[in-house]
């Protein structure tokens, strides 16, 4: 089985799909919709996916995240009744990890009826069914001291670090290029900081 993926982003649609160039051998994949923009990629910038491979009769299928975590918590919707790979991708989306523990926790039937696909009945059953399965859902916060910290709590500073790093930059690298840019990026979106990150970077 394929678990983690790094290469050159040659091609990507609206529906998160996308094609990987890995040492000239190019991997199809379907991604949460929304996760390119996260980590500000674009067109033949270097990415590392964690990989699901879903197997099927007549086919092998790819799918990736921009994190252990997320690859996980598709892995946990998997196991809900019901809830085939499509329609987990379409939950994580709408709800990235972090927004969907935090959306079982406070058993937001509102939040989860936004994705499509999921009425609710089907919200009800995922609150119900997720219930303590989505503790993994955790980041190391250098703000805290390397203590384990919700997601939905983490800077903006720390996420454009792990954004970095999963580009394959050194991590020493990626922090002098936040630094770089000064304390306002955790007033600033994570696509943006990201982009002036790279550009930083490459010069």
């Amino acid at each position: 089985m394929i678990g983690r993926l790094t290469g050159a982003l040659v091609q990507k649609d609206a529906e998160g799909g996308i094609l990987l160039d890995v040492h000239g051998v190019g991997f199809e994949l379907t991604v949460p919709r929304g996760t390119l923009e996260r980590l500000g990629l674009e067109q033949e910038d270097r990415v590392t996916l964690f990989v699901h491979t879903h197997v099927r009769e007549d086919a092998l299928v790819l799918f990736g995240f921009s994190s252990a975590e997320e690859r996980q918590a598709f892995r946990v919707l998997l196991g809900v009744t019901s809830i085939g790979p499509r329609l987990a991708l379409s939950v994580l989306s709408v709800l990235p990890a972090a927004e969907l523990a935090k959306a079982i926790r406070d058993k937001d039937v509102r939040s989860l009826v936004a994705v499509p696909g999921v009425g609710k009945k089907s919200a009800e059953r995922l609150i119900l069914e997720l219930q303590d399965k989505l503790g993994f859902v955790t980041v190391a916060s250098a703000a805290m001291g390397g203590k384990k910290v919700p997601m939905g709590e983490e800077s903006v500073r720390q996420q454009v670090v792990d954004g970095l790093t999963r580009l394959g930059f050194k991590p020493s690298e990626a922090e002098w290029a936040v630094s770089s840019l000064g304390k306002s990026v955790e007033d600033r979106s994570i696509p943006a900081v990201i982009r002036e990150a790279l550009a930083l970077l490459r010069h």
